[in-house]
């Protein structure tokens, strides 16, 4: 079997797929060259660089299995290939806990002004360092604060657990049903359950100082300019979700009129050419789209997404 791995997968799951026989090509082609040569391939593995509409999979009819190495599948026509017979896999659970981590990497960032210092302190530190320790005074802690979770899947679930480990209290919102409860891993491996109080998302935006976005894509925002007007006022918002899910012109009139104290974004509308005035805005802390990039996430995605395919070409 020839897998085409055409943005890229962890060497430890490519070696876990040569070692049964598969030859993997890890060297990137172009989107507009994936019609002709994509059908030497018998499976295509993306992360979310690479697209695979309706007309790629019409073009490459020796497709068996498309993967996708983390969580969401919006670069993927996922029903229409399936309607064709060609299998799509994903792994899901391998990345949540990288992506919350930089969820509360923005976070402290926020609190404390390090997205703003980190810009001045190079420049003017040594002419005014006594002035800037002054404007940096008034950061706050996370503990006792409440963090509102929009979208409680495996991502939020990894979010709430780290909240709560801070000291956090944690509300949560989900499309579906969930189970409130989650269990939080002590340093010694014991694990304590603990439960999470579920809210309708007017109470999650109406009573959150900090709102973290881990929702699917939508065709329009979750957060826009209503939402922001029934916020607290100098709460903040993280997106480490989809570009799309927050009215970005909305965000930054909220920024500009002090309704937000900082927002930290990890995808935007326009990737990968962001708006300017976001990325120069002194209240936003900036991340390019990396939730998943851990050296740790990676080999469990490439070895989750590696044994996926295993089973699926030894049914």
């Amino acid at each position: 079997m020839r897998i085409l791995a055409n943005d890229g997968i962890d060497p430890a799951g490519k070696a876990l797929l040569e070692a049964v026989g598969f030859i993997v090509e890890t060297e990137h082609i172009p989107q507009e060259l994936l019609p002709q040569q994509l059908n030497n391939f018998d499976a295509i593995t993306v992360r979310s660089a690479t697209k695979v509409r309706q007309a790629l999979i019409d073009a490459c009819p020796n497709l068996k299995l498309i993967g996708r190495g983390g969580v969401g599948m919006d670069n993927i026509d996922v029903e229409y290939a399936r309607s064709k017979g060609v299998a799509v896999v994903n792994t899901p659970a391998s990345s949540s806990l990288s992506v919350a981590e930089l969820v509360f990497a923005h976070l402290f960032t926020g609190i404390r002004f390090l997205q703003d210092s980190n810009r001045k302190m190079p420049a003017e530190g040594n002419t005014k360092f006594n002035e800037l320790k002054k404007a940096y005074a008034k950061g706050i802690e996370l503990r006792g604060k409440t963090i509102g979770i929009l979208g409680f899947g495996r991502i939020g679930r990894e979010v709430a657990k780290v909240a709560m480990g801070l000291g956090m209290k944690v509300l949560a919102y989900d499309l579906y049903s969930f189970e409130p409860e989650i269990a939080i891993e002590l340093g010694d491996g014991q694990l304590v359950k603990v439960t999470v109080k579920a809210a309708s998302k007017e109470e999650v935006i109406a009573q959150s100082d900090f709102i973290s976005l881990h929702t699917p894509f939508s065709e329009k925002p979750i957060l826009g300019t209503e939402e922001f007007a029934a916020m607290k006022k100098g709460a903040a918002v993280v997106n480490a979700s989809r570009g799309g899910t927050i009215d970005e012109d909305a965000l930054l009139e909220a920024l500009n009129s002090g309704k937000l104290a900082f927002a930290g974004l990890d995808v935007f509308d326009n990737e990968p050419t962001p708006r300017q005035d976001l990325l120069t805005h002194p209240k936003i802390s900036l991340t390019p789209h990396i939730g998943a990039s851990t050296n740790e996430a990676q080999e469990r995605i490439g070895v989750e997404l590696a044994n996926l395919i295993v089973q699926f070409f030894n049914k």
